[in-house]
This record gives structure tokens, sequence and C-alpha cells, in this order.
């Protein structure tokens, strides 16, 4: 389980469609580098709960969430506003935005207008329902069935 062992870095194939864990303990410290403050914002289904993606999002993106009724979030690789399914079609439809109790993240109640919310591809080239498709188990990911 522990990828500091490893001698060669995983490809993005490997780390998308791997069964190996690699978990990035370093990403709050990359967030915390971007050029505008963001908070964590979970994306869950309103209609199964299933939660579909964890991102981020500035003052921008929440303000375009709610203009657009469109989930949009800060994307802190490419230090720019995402509008989810802009290019892909997968866009998710606001529902509900929610604010927790210390006021640090936001959850974003959606339905999906595509056939999925994730970026990666299953085998047969279709969009992954959402991005927790494997699960620990033995000490290796495994795929979850949906």
């Amino acid at each position: 389980m522990n990828r500091k062992n490893y001698k060669t870095p995983l490809t993005l194939e490997q780390l998308e469609n791997g069964t190996d864990i690699a978990l990035d303990f370093e990403k709050l410290r990359k967030v915390a580098q971007c050029p505008d403050p963001v908070v964590p914002v979970v994306v869950q289904d309103a209609h199964t709960k299933e939660v579909l993606i964890l991102a981020y999002a500035n003052e921008a993106a929440l303000a375009h969430t709610l203009q657009s009724g469109l989930a949009t979030f800060w994307s802190t690789s490419r230090n720019e506003l995402w509008i989810k399914g802009k290019t892909s079609g997968d866009e998710l439809s606001i529902k509900e935005v929610r604010i927790n109790c210390e006021q640090n993240s936001l959850l974003y109640l959606v339905s999906m207008k595509g056939k999925g919310s994730c970026h990666v591809k299953d085998a047969a080239g279709q969009t992954r329902f959402g991005c927790y498709y494997r699960r620990v188990k033995n000490g290796v990911l495994e795929f979850v069935q949906a």
C-alpha cells in the first residue's frame, strides 16, 4: 500500500484505472498554494445520495454555480474556472447548495444531465457515474460494479 518504496511513479492511466493505491497526501498543500482561496465541495447525486466528486470552489465558482444552476468549480491544477460538463456534455444541474456548520465547505446536490460525472471512462469508454469507482480490499484497489 505504501508507494514511497516504488521507484517509478504511476502514469495517469495507472493512477485512474489501476489497482495500486497511490494517494496524493500532498494535495492539500498544492491547493493551499493556489492563487485564489478555495473551499472543498462535495458533490452528491440528489436522487441516489451517492457521493460523485470532491472538488474545490472559489468565490467566482460559487457565484457562477448559483447564477447558472450548473456545478462549477475552481480547477486547482489549471487555476481556472471549471464548468462541469462544458466540454464533455456531462453537466451537473444544481438542485441545492448547502454550507456546513463552520462555513468552510460546500455540498452540491445535483442531477446529472449526462451519463456520469467523472472525467475517467470505464473499459467500454463510457463516462463513469462518479469518481469513487474503486474500493480498498486486501491492500489493493478493487473496481466497484455499478
